[in-house]
């Protein structure tokens, strides 16, 4: 089976696999795209593990019942059958990274991300002035992603713009490659993809949501995910055109916040579709190898018409030096 999930909301600057996008770094012509990813010289020295992990909230080790056979599920992004997992106790972030805490550690280690590397990352063309929009090349099969030069962590929506009234954001445009970097400075690791659903959960067994089965109870918006007419409208409904601050919403029963929307999270394992259904039940961590590295929890750019996966069970993927305006992380630890 393909080690890549349908086209989803996040495109790919590789072309290992089939599906998420067409665009190389390496053949796209833009100036400084690297040969390797070699992050070796991050300055551990420089990292303040204590203070990283303290910012942890425990999760106490159990069983519970991974994946889904919900019909709004995506059977060919492997996210059934589902299957009970027991796992040790172990530590994860309540929030994604935050802009403010990414530029601590690249002020300390002097870490240049992939997309500062290759030059370019990719915009919603829905966030950037007109002039830049129609200049920009296009993904192929998602036209509504933007090929911009200069868009990185510190430029989100590409030159002119800054992160300066967004440091409790998420940070984005990190490639899993800069996610690891981080916690190679900071004393943490990312999450496996166990981890992040039974830590998403809350407690909740077989939930659609880290709230419950319903999208909006009673009226009320609980996740910041596309509004309206997805590629052209979204009406802000739920309070956030693009993404919110970190500890926006309401957080699920182990205290994480949103685990739904916002923006992906990459997980430390390999992404397959079919690995899990004859793998370990016990601390699971992915294949040993792979194309592409597992991402969870959807993010602003979903619509129940495009990209269903802001639900607990939904799953993607991406290639490992990707990186886009809504592709983030939070850390975990032992």
């Amino acid at each position: 089976m393909a080690d890549h999930p349908p086209a989803c909301c996040a495109p790919s600057a590789d072309r290992s696999g089939p599906a998420l996008l067409t665009l190389s770094p390496r053949s796209a012509g833009i100036a400084g795209a690297p040969q390797t990813h070699d992050h070796s010289s991050v300055d551990r020295a420089a990292s303040p593990p204590s203070r990283a992990v303290a910012r942890t909230v425990a999760i106490p080790g159990g069983r519970f019942l991974m994946g889904t056979d919900d019909a709004e599920g995506f059977p060919a992004d492997g996210e059934g059958p589902v299957r009970e997992i027991t796992l040790g106790g172990f530590r994860i972030a309540p929030t994604t990274v935050t802009n403010a805490q990414f530029a601590t550690f690249a002020k300390a280690t002097g870490h240049v991300t992939d997309a500062e590397r290759f030059g370019f990352s990719f915009v919603f063309e829905g966030f950037l002035p007109p002039q830049l929009a129609r200049q920009t090349q296009r993904v192929q099969a998602t036209p509504w992603w933007a090929v911009v030069p200069g868009a990185d962590w510190r430029h989100p929506y590409g030159p002119g713009s800054d992160v300066g009234t967004l440091q409790n954001h998420p940070v984005v445009h990190v490639s899993w490659h800069d996610a690891q970097a981080y916690c190679d400075w900071s004393g943490t690791r990312l999450p496996t993809e166990a981890e992040w659903e039974y830590a998403a959960r809350g407690g909740l067994e077989q939930a659609r949501y880290p709230w419950g089965d319903e999208l909006t109870p009673g009226g009320r918006h609980q996740c910041n995910i596309w509004q309206g007419e997805f590629p052209t409208r979204n009406t802000a409904a739920d309070g956030h055109l693009a993404t919110a601050p970190v500890k926006s919403f309401r957080p699920n029963g182990y205290g994480l916040y949103n685990v739904a929307g916002n923006v992906w999270e990459w997980c430390t394992d390999w992404f397959s579709v079919d690995f899990h259904v004859t793998g370990p039940r016990a601390d699971p961590a992915g294949p040993e190898q792979g194309t592409a590295r597992v991402m969870r929890g959807g993010s602003h750019m979903c619509h129940e018409s495009y990209c269903n996966r802001y639900r607990i069970a939904a799953r993607s993927s991406n290639t490992p030096d990707s990186s886009a305006g809504n592709i983030g992380f939070r850390v975990a630890a032992d």
